[in-house]
C-alpha cells in the first residue's frame, strides 16, 4: 500500500468530506482526492485556509469543491444535522469521510492537565466524529459503497508519558473505528470503516509536539497519500476494521 498507484479516475463522481481540510494532511488529502476525480467537501474552522485550498483545486481545473466552515469545538448536534441536510440537497449522497481534524492539546503530565483543555481535545478529536457519523451515515447508505477513514496515532496504540488528552482521544478513536466497523459489517456492509496512523509527518501539529525536530527530515503529507487513496477507493472494498500505517 505504500507504493499504491491509484488510477487517475479512482474517485470519479465520488463525494468526499474531509475534516481539517485547511492545511497539513487534510489539505493534501483533499487535493489528492480531487485530482483523482472526487468532489471534495472542505470542512474546517478557518475560512481563509479553506478558501486557499478551494482556489487551488479550482485553478487546477479539478472538480469544484465545496466549503463548510465549522468549528468542531463549538458545534452542536443541530450543526451536524444541518450539514447532512445541505449535503443531501446539493449532492444526494456521500461516498466518504476522512476524519482528519484533531487538536494536540498540551504535552504535560495527567496530574497537571488542564481539565478544560482536556474536554476541548475530546470534543474535537472524539465527540465530533461520533456526531458526524450519526448525521452522515444515512447519506452514505445511499452511495453504492462508502468509506470512513479515522486518523489514529502511534500514541493511540501505545500511550506514552506527557501525551495526555491527545493519546487518550486516539485510543478512543481506535475503539470507535472498531465498534463502528463491526456494526457496519452486519447492518450496512457497503460501508467500511478503517483508521490510518500517518506516522511522523511534516505538519504544524508535529512541529508543535516536537519543536526540536528538523521538519525537513520528515516526509510531507503528500508523500503519505497512497494509503489515503487506497482506503477511499474501490480497491479496498473488502478492507474493514483495520488500523493501518501510512509509513
Amino acid at each position: 500500500m505504500f507504493d499504491y498507484q491509484a488510477p487517475s479516475q479512482l474517485l470519479k463522481n465520488k463525494v468526499i468530506l474531509v475534516t481539517g481540510a485547511g492545511d497539513g494532511i487534510g489539505k493534501a488529502a483533499a487535493i489528492s482526492y480531487a485530482r483523482h476525480g472526487a468532489t471534495v467537501i472542505l470542512l474546517g474552522r478557518s475560512i481563509k485556509k479553506l478558501e486557499s485550498v478551494y482556489d487551488y483545486i479550482d485553478k487546477q481545473h479539478l472538480p469544484q469543491a465545496a466549503i463548510v466552515p465549522l468549528n468542531l469545538d463549538g458545534a452542536a448536534e443541530h450543526d451536524y444535522i444541518e450539514l447532512a441536510n445541505t449535503i443531501e440537497t446539493e449532492f444526494g449522497h456521500l461516498d466518504g469521510i476522512l476524519h482528519n481534524a484533531s487538536l494536540l492539546g498540551e504535552r504535560t503530565t495527567l496530574a497537571n492537565y488542564d481539565p478544560t483543555l482536556f474536554e476541548q481535545v475530546m470534543r474535537v478529536n472524539v465527540t465530533s466524529q461520533l456526531l458526524l457519523n450519526q448525521a452522515l451515515l444515512p447519506l452514505m447508505q445511499k452511495a453504492g459503497s462508502a468509506s470512513i477513514i479515522f486518523t489514529s496515532s502511534g500514541v493511540g496504540r501505545n500511550a506514552k508519558a506527557n501525551w495526555g488528552a491527545y493519546a487518550i482521544s486516539k485510543f478512543a478513536t481506535e475503539a470507535m473505528m472498531q465498534i463502528l466497523s463491526s456494526e457496519l459489517a452486519s447492518q450496512s456492509p457497503a460501508i467500511r470503516a478503517n483508521a490510518i496512523n500517518p506516522g511522523a509527518t511534516r505538519t504544524s501539529m508535529r512541529a508543535n509536539a516536537y519543536p526540536e525536530e528538523n521538519p525537513d527530515t520528515l516526509p510531507s503529507p503528500e508523500d503519505i497519500m497512497p494509503l489515503y487513496l487506497y482506503l477511499m477507493g474501490k480497491d479496498s472494498l473488502e478492507i474493514n476494521g483495520q488500523s493501518l500505517d501510512a509509513q
